[in-house]
């Protein structure tokens, strides 16, 4: 690279980082403030807070770090052109496109360390977040299914229990339907299952199993049954968070499984998973409407780009929210959903850069 490339790709990477440094301690002070009553109130022991804000820098970090990049590239922009700096760099003869090429190879650096801090870090930053949250702040608060838990273990296999205990992994009104196609043939019963952890089998006590048959039922019944099923009974619940914290292989995998059994947060979990792609390509289509818009001298300097730039944040902001709420909410499909935002900005994008260039 040449000496213009150095030079803005190391304002590029060292403005992204000293955002980062100026405003994470900032989110760490807020989220402090709002929940420092109930860490007292559950004397929760020193290791743990700090671990807990520890996860919470980068599970901050890997949510926002598009719009850091953006106000970023806008703060550092804005400054070089009212130093003139990018008028000489372009009077040289440096086309419009070519100025822009250093700031896609710093998006590139910055993105694809994103990239792998969103697969492999965050996944279990996220969990050590939320389970600090409903173990030491939200203890009255279930994080999983615990009334009416209906799921599908497989094509033909089916469970219900009206209750479930995560902490005891014991459930009531345990039943188990087997289907050959449209015809049930048996169907299992309990009035309570209990899970040994020690060796991975089940307690069923109250056990009824009806073997439906062409010439007739067979009932039997078992005061207590140990048993082993072909599923975890965890699975059966996972917690609400669980999306966030699996990596993405594990996510692919745990998304197969759960259509499968017919689990209905289905559209949660796929919009979680597209956003780890979409962010990055966010954070390349913001760097060029930062550029587009940052990049000439302005009346009233830096503070029209930057105001300009909050304002796009807060939009880009919002309609990402709205989108993946629908999805999760609605039939919607989450493929669309999450990538509606980055089509939108990357229209805005090349419009801006059109009219940047001219």
């Amino acid at each position: 690279m040449k000496i213009l490339d150095w030079y803005i790709v190391k304002r590029y990477i060292g403005t992204f980082v000293t955002m980062l440094v100026l405003f994470i301690p900032i989110g760490i002070i807020v989220n402090l403030a709002e929940k420092i009553d109930k860490i007292l109130a559950n004397e929760v022991p020193f290791g743990e807070v700090a671990l807990y804000y520890l996860n919470f820098t980068i599970y901050f970090a890997n949510l926002l770090f598009p719009l850091f990049l953006f106000l970023s590239v806008i703060w550092f922009t804005s400054k070089l052109a009212n130093n003139t700096e990018v008028i000489a760099f372009l009077s040289s003869g440096v086309s419009f496109t070519r100025f822009l090429r250093p700031y896609l190879i710093g998006a590139t650096v910055v993105c694809a360390g994103a990239f792998v801090m969103g697969t492999y870090l965050a996944p279990r930053a996220n969990k050590g977040y939320n389970e600090f949250i409903f173990e030491y702040l939200k203890k009255k608060k279930n994080d999983r299914d615990t009334r009416d838990v209906y799921r599908q273990i497989d094509a033909g296999d089916y469970i219900y229990a009206s209750s479930f205990n995560p902490r005891t992994k014991r459930g009531r009104n345990f039943t188990w339907e087997h289907f050959e196609g449209n015809k049930m043939t048996y169907k299992m019963s309990a009035t309570q299952i209990r899970f040994n952890e020690e060796d991975t089998t089940y307690t069923l006590y109250g056990f009824k199993k009806r073997i439906i048959g062409e010439d007739g039922d067979v009932l039997i019944k078992q005061a207590k049954i140990d048993t082993s099923f072909a599923f975890d009974i965890d699975d059966l619940t996972p917690v609400e968070y669980i999306a966030e914290t699996l990596n993405t292989p594990e996510l692919r995998e745990f998304i197969a499984k759960e259509k499968a059994r017919g689990s209905s947060y289905i559209s949660r979990y796929e919009v979680t998973l597209q956003k780890r792609y979409s962010l990055p390509v966010a954070a390349y289509i913001l760097t060029i409407i930062a550029v587009a818009v940052s990049a000439m001298k302005r009346r009233g300097g830096m503070g029209i780009n930057l105001a300009f730039g909050i304002v796009l944040a807060f939009v880009f902001i919002f309609f990402d929210k709205v989108f993946g709420t629908l999805a999760e909410q609605s039939d919607f499909p989450p493929l669309v959903a999450v990538w509606t935002p980055n089509i939108l900005f990357a229209i805005l994008a090349a419009y801006l850069l059109q009219n940047a260039k001219r």
